[in-house]
């Protein structure tokens, strides 16, 4: 072959290696595979003041869905301390604009952080989709004697929960306000009946429980001078919890380890109220005084309204540790 020749046919099959090559039909694109349209969930909290709402109030959480499916449901799921707590499957209402709506609400009756997340699982009908999560504080209100309500409600349980006196009903009574003078002096602070917010959320919290110093006592009695307070407990969970008012520097009580030997019923010449002795003439009793310091000329006082309850809680033999 003529060796001119050569290049020149290269050239020709190039050149229509590229024209075949620009008039060849582009490859299709892929198709997207078919399925339910996607869901965007979006919640809001309500009832919020400041990020906050307060103990035993009910927050709702209300959300939109978008685009509606009818028949569809959301699982909107609260948190406390991070920790799930309950979860509401709702079902999701039509609503405007070709969104659909839901609701779900809590009663806020445990201290702590909350938070609230919803999830649309996918559906024939609707793809699925998961907020983040919403978070509030819990506030707390002052309480005061001859208020009622939840809050008052939950408050005393909570006490109680500790060990702490408080009355039955709905109403702040004049026991509560006994047991959160007890509270006060287990916990060193200022000795009065006002419940103030950073005491009721304490309370709800679980935080001021009396320690018990003589856990392997079994059932017992102690009565902590310092404190001012008189404690019955089973090993070491105090279960009443009263105020006192024990002797004076110049007619202490007796420390020691005791048991009670002798009761007496009713009022004595001396205005003793149902008295129930431990050693020699020292008994607890109830007295018209019960100041919030150590005034009794010895013995263990205690107030009126209670001593009923603590007379018939003491048994012969048991044991008390005053100290």
């Amino acid at each position: 072959m003529n060796r001119r020749l050569v290049p020149a046919i290269l050239g020709a099959f190039l050149i229509a290696g590229f024209l075949m090559a620009a008039v060849a039909p582009a490859a299709p694109a892929p198709e997207k595979p078919s399925g339910p349209p996607e869901a965007t969930v979006k919640i809001q909290v309500g009832h919020l003041h400041g990020g906050q709402a307060q103990i035993y109030s009910e927050v709702p959480v209300v959300g939109t869905v978008t685009p509606f499916a009818a028949g569809q449901h959301v699982a909107v799921t609260f948190y406390l301390d991070g920790r799930k707590l309950l979860t509401r499957n709702v079902a999701v209402r039509k609503g405007k604009g070709g969104s659909g709506s839901f609701k779900a609400s809590i009663v806020l009756r445990k201290g702590g952080r909350y938070a609230a997340s919803a999830k649309h699982v996918a559906t024939a009908a609707l793809g699925g989709d998961t907020t983040v999560r919403k978070k509030w504080k819990v506030s707390y209100p002052a309480l005061h004697q001859g208020q009622c309500g939840n809050v008052v409600v939950g408050f005393k349980k909570a006490m109680r929960k500790m060990g702490y006196i408080a009355n039955s009903g709905r109403c702040f009574g004049a026991r509560t306000a006994r047991g959160v003078l007890a509270y006060r002096k287990v916990n060193g602070m200022s000795r009065s009946y006002r419940a103030g917010a950073g005491l009721v959320k304490r309370v709800f919290e679980g935080k001021g429980e009396y320690e018990v110093l003589h856990p392997g006592a079994g059932e017992h009695l102690e009565a902590p001078l310092s404190k001012q307070v008189l404690v019955f407990a089973k090993g070491d969970e105090p279960f009443a919890v009263y105020p006192i008012s024990s002797g004076k520097s110049s007619t202490p009580t007796v420390t020691g380890h005791f048991t009670f030997i002798r009761q007496e019923p009713g009022y004595n010449s001396h205005g003793m109220y149902y008295s129930f002795y431990f050693y020699g003439g020292y008994a607890v009793h109830g007295y018209e005084s019960v100041p919030d310091y150590p005034a009794s000329h010895g013995c263990i006082r205690t107030f009126i309204a209670d001593q009923p309850e603590i007379y018939e809680r003491i048994h012969f033999g048991e044991d008390i540790f005053v100290f």
